[in-house]
């Protein structure tokens, strides 16, 4: 039985990684989400439960985290893995894999995000409720509510954060001369991702108030488009950057906590495997 290829990214390792990082943000973080999804409603922060129920649709989100996680990362090494390394286009690299993971993670995220942003919003409703509602009347397409919106927002935002992740990892690690420890990890994906999430703030009121648009409405058509010019008509460039401070945070926190996670538990999974690795030829 031959060694254990050590240069090798381990499918196990990435989607286990990926798993638990979803789930530790999106669960510790959960209250911050909430907070924002009702500042972006078109009901209003108030009438949308205020700081009451900040746990609602906590379920949904549980539920769909780890695989959707574990679906992006599986596919963004992936992409990485399969397209040309240590060239001059490493950044068109990690921003071409970083759109192939969130156009398949968003076919779990965005069922997910329908039915924990209408909870967040309708406290008094359960996510389970939601989600029989959402079938029952707009049938399976209904959960795909936002798809498009969703997909436009994630891959700007996936543009900016993954490539200055990599290239602060790079550079740190260039700088101290050995590869950079998660707890490093955390830092720069923590600045990466605020500065990713305050520049795609007007994408995520218009994905927001789509999912939560009535069905028959010009914004449930899931035109980002309309949206935009709904919200900026209704409120102008402030209304484009409803929740932007509780986003920001959330997402810097997040980002910390997510790429923290996930390099340190591929790095434990993958440290391991190896040293448990015994060679019986």
């Amino acid at each position: 039985m031959p060694v254990m290829d050590t240069t090798q990214e381990s499918v196990v390792s990435v989607l286990l990684a990926g798993g638990l990082a979803g789930t530790s943000v999106d669960v510790a973080l959960f209250p911050l989400d909430t907070v924002k999804t009702r500042l972006q409603s078109t009901k209003g922060f108030w009438k949308s439960g205020g700081f009451n129920g900040i746990y609602s649709g906590l379920g949904s989100a549980a539920l769909g985290s780890a695989p959707t996680a574990a679906l992006f990362f599986f596919t963004y090494e992936s992409v990485k893995f399969i397209l040309p390394h240590d060239t001059g286009w490493t950044p068109a690299v990690h921003m071409v894999a970083a759109a192939a993971g969130e156009i398949g993670a968003c076919l779990i995220r965005v069922p997910v995000e329908v039915v924990k942003q209408r909870a967040q919003a309708n406290r008094h409703t359960s996510s389970l409720q939601i989600f029989k509602s959402t079938v029952a009347a707009e049938g399976i397409q209904g959960l795909y509510r936002g798809y498009f919106s969703t997909v436009i927002r994630e891959i700007p935002f996936s543009f900016i954060q993954f490539p200055l992740w990599e290239y602060l990892k790079l550079s740190w690690s260039k700088y101290q001369q050995y590869e950079v420890e998660p707890w490093q990890s955390s830092i720069c994906g923590a600045i990466a991702a605020c500065i990713a999430a305050g520049t795609t703030t007007p994408l995520d009121v218009a994905k927001t108030r789509i999912m939560l648009a009535e069905k028959g409405s010009l914004l449930s058509e899931g035109r980002i488009s309309d949206a935009l010019k709904d919200v900026y008509k209704q409120r102008g460039i402030k209304g484009l950057f409803s929740g932007v401070l509780p986003r920001m945070l959330w997402i810097t926190i997040g980002g910390a906590i997510f790429l923290g996670v996930y390099d340190k538990v591929k790095k434990t999974y993958n440290n391991f495997y190896n040293n448990s690795y015994v060679d019986v030829r």
